[in-house]
């Protein structure tokens, strides 16, 4: 079972991190770097469709890019509500090694990372018009690449991604592939929402649980209780597997 996630914009660098292993699109993502390094500040604003300060930090990290130094692990190397929650720091060496095995993170700007690839901080969201080899967006760019490296060795895939992200796998998919998408929401069989960001916490959580159980088999996802949560089988069917919590409740 391989477990696929989004990335997150805000990312650190941690030096004293433990070895990376080298991303399988490197190549792809040196001739992204090549074209946004061809675009000016102005152009490149417009791309990350962000404010001054986080443009101009940007632009300079392109500018300085090496795609060969300054690495951190990719699990480590993003900053974000998913990631805090999901605790990879704090990891003992079995769940380290399980999501290094199962765990992978849909990018932008890499394509696809184990949780053990070394990355730099970057700004490069899935959905950006970003033109490259006569591709006009990223989604026609990276095409089925990603879903045929993720299928490779795996034919199940639980899907904690957001739509943005799981958009570069799931036109893809095979007959024989399952594809499970996680679905955490607020409420009961009759009327639920999904709130954005306590379903961006449990994600992470349930990596971090799925790490620690060792989980291997698609169907023991629904075992899952995190936060509150409990697997609704009213709700959920052989594509998607529903999680509501009594709207009282809090993370």
């Amino acid at each position: 079972m391989k477990i696929i996630i989004s990335p997150a914009k805000q990312m650190r660098i941690d030096d004293e991190a433990c070895s990376c292993r080298q991303p399988v699109f490197l190549q792809q993502t040196e001739k992204l770097l090549h074209v946004m390094r061809q675009m000016d500040y102005a152009q490149l604003k417009e791309l990350w469709q962000c404010n001054d300060k986080l443009a101009q930090q940007n632009y300079e990290r392109i500018r300085k890019m090496n795609l060969q130094q300054g690495l951190t692990p990719a699990v480590l190397a993003y900053d974000g509500l998913q990631y805090t929650h999901m605790g990879p720091r704090v990891f003992d060496l079995r769940a380290w090694q399980y999501v290094c095995d199962n765990l992978r993170i849909l990018s932008g700007f890499y394509g696809i990372l184990r949780a053990d690839d070394g990355v730099v901080p970057y700004r490069l969201e899935m959905q950006a018009k970003l033109a490259c080899d006569s591709f006009g967006d990223l989604y026609s760019f990276w095409g089925e690449s990603l879903y045929r490296e993720l299928t490779r060795e795996d034919r199940v895939i639980l899907n904690l991604a957001s739509r943005e992200y799981s958009k570069a796998v799931e036109p893809y998919l095979e007959k024989d592939v399952e594809f499970i998408s996680c679905i955490f929401a607020v409420g009961n069989t009759v009327k639920y929402k999904v709130k954005a960001t306590e379903a961006k916490m449990a994600r992470g959580y349930m990596v971090r649980w799925c790490a620690e159980e060792n989980i291997t088999a698609v169907n023991e996802v629904k075992k899952f209780s995190g936060y509150g949560y409990k697997f609704c089988q009213e709700l959920s069917n052989e594509e998607k597997y529903v999680f509501l919590k009594a709207e009282q409740q809090r993370i």
